[in-house]
């Protein structure tokens, strides 16, 4: 009998922590998406770095030292976050760049003056916009493979690919072969 109340407490206790980390999420999830969409200039990146971020704490809620900081927990962690998401992109870089020197044997392309004008109009692309298409079109991933070289979701590398088209096609409405 006395087993039965003890989990009955357990229970309960994690009741109310779900309870006070839905309110946690409720009342800083507005401000810490304002802070990771300033640090990464991406909505839907932001919303990731987000949702990590309260995955991470939530996980560890228990063990905050001081349960009140939780802003502060939670700025952090996003922060970090971030630093590790740029700290990727930069290993990604170099080992594309590896990967570009390896195959610098490979034949030209067909049209030289096409490729440059490509290359030009890729170079105007945000970085990010830029990663989806060479990642997709270059590299020949599917949304799912350049989802999980860039870490987001195949929707995100869907829609700054899209975004990409747009911007290089006006790029390059002017120009002729």
């Amino acid at each position: 009998m006395g087993h039965a109340m003890a989990s009955a407490d357990t229970a309960s206790g994690t009741t109310v922590a779900v309870g006070r980390l839905e309110d946690l999420y409720v009342r800083n999830a507005p401000a810490a998406l304002r802070l990771a969409f300033f640090l990464t200039g991406d909505r839907e990146l932001a919303q990731d770095l987000v949702q990590d971020a309260f995955v991470r704490i939530a996980g560890r809620f228990g063990y905050l030292r001081q349960p009140d900081s939780f802003e502060a927990y939670l700025r952090r962690t996003i922060v970090n976050l971030f630093t590790s998401h740029l700290r990727r992109l930069r290993l990604e870089r170099a080992e594309i760049a590896r990967e570009k020197a390896e195959r610098a044997d490979d034949p030209p392309p067909v049209d030289a003056v096409e490729h440059d004008e490509l290359v030009r109009a890729l170079r105007h692309l945000p970085e990010r916009q830029r990663a989806a298409v060479v990642l997709r079109f270059y590299e020949d991933l599917t949304e799912r493979e350049a989802a999980e070289v860039m870490r987001c979701s195949p929707r995100a590398v869907n829609s700054l690919v899209s975004r990409a088209m747009v911007t290089l096609r006006d790029e390059m409405r002017g120009w002729e072969p």
